[in-house]
């Protein structure tokens, strides 16, 4: 058995509006659809309490097929700093071309950026920023791994599976 592919990402966001016209505007990705779950639902499945609360559900496509799930809970909980070392999700990663041009239009659009562009040793290059609610997002220019990667990552998985990754699957 094997996944078919990345499917989605979800996100708890304090403004349901803000969180469309931030990834719309921002990044170009359009909200493709919206659901209102009856709140004996939020309170069973969600687990949250209250007389009646409510969660408005987005999907936001990512060009290329992913989805951001977004998720606005009434009543809110207030957010809370995610430290690297913790176990659990820390962030999520846009691809992009032309890194430092993404880095100048996302200063002047306001956006929080948290590290300049840098590049790593194995060549790709990348920095962060923060969305509005400060969940942090790894804008990364992969080069012409990109298309390396969408060729020959198959093929590389089963190589490097055998090969000089065996160690993490025994």
């Amino acid at each position: 058995m094997k996944a078919r592919s990345f499917s989605h990402v979800g996100l708890t966001v304090s403004d349901f509006n803000a969180a469309v016209k931030f990834y719309s505007g921002i990044f170009g990705c359009p909200l493709v659809g919206v659901a209102d779950t009856p709140p004996e639902r939020v309170k069973a499945f969600f687990g949250v309490a209250g007389d009646a609360p409510t969660c408005k559900i987005g999907w936001i496509r990512v060009p290329g097929g992913g989805v951001l799930e977004i998720f606005a809970f009434e009543p809110a909980q207030p957010a809370v700093t995610i430290p690297w070392n913790r176990i659990g999700l820390t962030h999520f990663s846009f691809n992009v071309r032309n890194l430092q041009k993404w880095h100048d239009y996302l200063s002047g659009q306001g956006v929080e950026i948290v590290s300049r562009p840098e590049r790593s040793p194995r060549g790709h290059s990348f920095f962060f920023v923060r969305d509005f609610d400060g969940n942090l997002i790894e804008l990364m220019d992969l080069g012409y791994m990109y298309h390396v990667l969408g060729w020959l990552g198959p093929l590389g998985g089963w190589i490097f599976r055998r090969g000089m990754y065996k160690q993490y699957y025994t």
